[in-house]
């Protein structure tokens, strides 16, 4: 009996479903993806993948271009506002241990690179789904331009205020299906204030001259402000600015904002221009080497949703579990998902709606139990990267200061030791242990029947 073949409605044109839509080219399934927008914006600032994503992009013969984006990562350092080190991780020893280095880059140009390998007919632009709604026969969107299109599978990867989620959700609450934690608000504990330069000068910042990121944190001895500085190819600097919120302020800014887009962000550049920045000069002078519109000013929510799925709808990345940037892994897990979700798509038995959502069941247990885990790592981290309470600088204490480095190690190794991969494609392995995935049952017999003609 011959594979399926669904036509698959992706809503959101960010890192997570273009990556899918990059997936979805290799297995030649049919696909269209809806971004809001009427244009694509260079935001954001700096990303990092290792050894738990990176065989992926060998897999699909994106490494090569990754890297020529990318710095390889040695160290995260952390000072205080004196320039003096107070602490930090090495992880130059990923390459020996994983096989794989730690890789940074500009968010502009790894969603510039994955959009470079998408048929433009597949991307509609503004595009804003307003409903949708599914049945035995299929799903069906509905957008802002009165716009209608019809799929077998409805992906939702259109961020933590996913209106994909919202319609979700609004069926299973009148079918009393809905988790009371899937209603209550993401957390809001931090802004972040953000952005990535334009070409700098390197004899204002030697640093940029080195062939590695420096990856250099600011934490403050008082105050409600962290500042990180990451380089990236292209003498540029990736910035950003956290403001931890007291828990009174927090409820009352837990509103709806819009992310990765510009918004009201003066009074906060106004507040932190002066800051010296651990690379040199100020972050006045970072922030004015980088064009106004690529600023932005976004909350920082934490949230995990238990409800990833309905029949034909599913959703991936901030759309399910929004990080914290503390942890690195908010842009892995998304990445994650999508390789995961495909691998299901894959063995699809057929296009009914049982078979669908038991595929999306089998996606969900496959990657709830790991997104838990760096979710709940995230939030910790939170507190020693960002944390200005007392506890919290005791807990950074101890653990810049007192905490083993074979400590330190073995967390770096319990993240990289999970690396989700394509299973209908041969295995990138890489080095020391890797957690066992559930292999595709589809390739297995496609390898099996090409090994009997042979």
């Amino acid at each position: 009996m011959s594979a399926p073949k669904p036509e698959i409605l992706i809503v959101g044109a960010g890192l997570g479903g273009l990556l899918l839509g990059c997936i979805f080219e290799k297995m030649q399934v049919s696909y269209r993806i809806f971004e809001r927008t009427s244009e694509i914006k260079p935001l954001g600032a700096a990303i990092g993948f290792g050894a738990n994503i990176l065989p992926v992009f060998n897999q699909l013969g994106l490494m090569e271009e990754l890297e020529k984006i990318s710095f390889i990562a040695k160290d995260l350092d952390m000072y205080n506002t004196k320039g003096d080190f107070i602490g930090g991780w090495d992880i130059g020893h990923q390459k020996k241990t994983t096989g794989y280095d730690q890789l940074v880059f500009a968010r502009q140009d790894f969603h510039a690179l994955l959009l470079s390998k998408i048929p433009p007919e597949k991307i509609l632009m503004n595009k804003k789904v307003i409903s949708s709604e599914q049945d035995d026969q299929g799903v069906t969107i509905v957008c802002a331009d009165d716009s209608t299109y019809h799929g077998d599978i409805l992906v939702g990867a259109d961020g933590a205020y996913s209106s994909i989620r919202k319609n979700m959700y609004k069926d299973l609450t009148s079918k009393n299906k809905l988790p009371t934690s899937d209603t209550e608000d993401l957390l809001h504990g931090h802004i972040c204030l953000l952005g990535t330069t334009e070409v700098v000068d390197t004899e204002k910042f030697p640093i940029l001259k080195e062939p590695t990121t420096a990856f250099r944190r600011t934490l403050p001895d008082g105050g409600s402000y962290t500042w990180t500085i990451i380089t990236v190819p292209g003498q540029r600097v990736c910035w950003n600015v956290i403001e931890q919120l007291s828990e009174q302020t927090s409820a009352k800014k837990s509103f709806q904002n819009s992310e990765w887009g510009p918004d009201a962000n003066e009074k906060m550049i106004a507040e932190i221009r002066d800051f010296e920045s651990p690379i040199g000069g100020t972050l006045g002078d970072l922030i004015d080497a980088s064009k106004p519109e690529t600023i932005s000013r976004v909350f920082l929510e934490h949230k995990l949703f238990e409800t990833w799925y309905d029949r034909r709808i599913v959703l991936i990345g901030d759309a399910v579990h929004k990080f914290l940037p503390s942890g690195g892994q908010g842009a892995c897990n998304a990445m994650q998902d999508a390789v995961i979700l495909a691998n299901c798509i894959y063995d699809l038995a057929s296009l009914s709606t049982e078979d669908i959502n038991a595929a999306f069941e089998d996606y969900h247990e496959q990657r709830y139990p790991h997104a838990k885990n760096q979710i709940d790592r995230a939030g910790f981290l939170g507190k020693v990267m960002f944390g200005q309470t007392f506890s919290e600088k005791v807990i950074r204490h101890f653990l810049f200061n007192w905490l083993p480095k074979s400590i330190q190690t073995m967390q770096f190794h319990k993240t990289n030791n999970y690396r989700p991969q394509l299973t209908f494609l041969p295995m990138e392995m890489g080095l020391g242990p890797i957690l066992p995935q559930k292999p595709s049952r589809r390739y297995a017999e496609e390898q099996a029947k090409g090994a009997a003609h042979v």
